[in-house]
């Protein structure tokens, strides 16, 4: 991509407006679909809300719900809307719940499904994963719990070339999509099985202190993801997804009946990628008996964006809201708007019985 735009420059002296025009039109839309045709390992999904989207950060989250029976959430993101004629959405559907409870001495199963859907520029390059999970939570004590999960499932991509310009349709002038190129895909609609495992352990002394951290392995059978049936080997293209692994580890300290404070961190790398995210949020209880929350708090992407969040909590629901603010050298292209991501929890109960039950086996901060 350096190479274009240096020619670019060469064929006549360009403004800033320029350079952005061209960025939204050409650079971004031929750069995506490109490294996706030749590095699938660096197109995964993610929301800068990962502690909000626990069944795709570990699927041994599933069923992990200190406060709950079982929960429902959605989540949606939204970035680069100020360079990209059609922004990168993200969005997903999830629930979890916890099963056997009865029947397994100091522990429980938890099962859940997850719907992850991302259309990525002009070009419409769309993925759509859908997975079931499943998690084992084990109690050790009384004060340790140590949970396994995996997930399994289908998912597809598909890409429409009709929007996208190729380097060999540019006439000297502009680029003219109708201009033959040698950029043949071999099938723009591909599907594959795809597998993750993930471990918990957390640790919660206390009513006033809960410890959680946990470890994964994504596209554990390494499923090949490509838009062509040869790829070059010796260009590092087998269109096979490189495995990534992640971890997070956070916390929740109760100070007072009003506050809590939960501070965390969120890694993740493949061979060629990586994301560090550290942070935190304060719970305030507005309400007196914790019905009515209040949540703020900042995070930051290294090399990549601040990240501050709101939120509030009434009763059962909970809604978050966060920006990244873009500090890397994308920022002189993307100034006017960052990426935005809403969150949407719902916890609920079977019964009141089950309410009692979940305080003696797992960490439950309540004010």
């Amino acid at each position: 991509m350096k190479k274009i735009i240096t020619k670019k420059r060469a064929w006549s002296p360009v403004n800033r407006e320029t350079k952005i025009l061209f960025l939204k039109a050409v650079l971004l839309p031929l750069a995506c679909v490109m490294s996706f045709f030749y590095q699938a390992s660096a197109q995964d999904m993610h929301f800068s809300q990962w502690f909000n989207s626990p069944l795709s950060t570990n699927p041994a989250n599933t069923g992990f719900i200190p406060d709950a029976d079982y929960r429902l959430g959605v989540n949606y993101r939204n970035q680069w809307s100020s360079i990209m004629s059609v922004p990168y959405k993200t969005m997903s559907i999830w629930g979890d719940a916890q099963v056997f409870r009865d029947r397994i001495e100091s522990g429980w199963l938890g099962l859940g499904g997850l719907i992850l859907r991302d259309v990525a520029g002009s070009g419409g390059l769309t993925s759509t994963k859908v997975f079931g999970s499943a998690a084992y939570h084990q109690m050790l004590g009384v004060a340790h719990l140590l949970s396994f999960g995996m997930n399994v499932g289908w998912a597809n991509k598909r890409i429409n070339t009709a929007n996208l310009k190729f380097p060999d349709q540019f006439d000297g002038k502009f680029f003219d999509s109708n201009l033959p190129t040698s950029v043949v895909l071999d099938n723009p609609n591909i599907n594959y099985f795809d597998m993750q495992v993930g471990l918990n352990y957390a640790y919660f002394p206390t009513d006033k202190l809960y410890i959680n951290g946990g470890i994964s392995v994504w596209h554990l059978n390494s499923p090949r993801e490509s838009f062509f049936k040869n790829d070059d080997p010796a260009a590092g293209a087998d269109g096979n997804i490189a495995k990534r692994y992640n971890a997070f580890g956070n916390a929740s300290i109760k100070l007072n009946d009003q506050v809590i404070i939960n501070p965390m961190a969120y890694y993740s790398f493949t061979t060629k990628t990586s994301e560090l995210v550290g942070g935190g949020n304060v719970q305030y209880n507005l309400s007196g008996d914790g019905e009515s929350q209040l949540i703020g708090g900042l995070y930051y992407r290294k090399g990549d964006a601040f990240i501050p969040m709101i939120g509030y909590v009434w009763k059962s629901l909970k809604l978050m809201f966060t920006y990244d603010a873009t500090t890397s050298s994308l920022n002189q292209y993307n100034h006017s708007r960052g990426a935005f991501e809403f969150a949407l929890m719902q916890n609920g109960f079977y019964n009141d019985y089950n309410g009692d039950r979940r305080q003696s086996m797992c960490p439950s901060f309540k004010y």
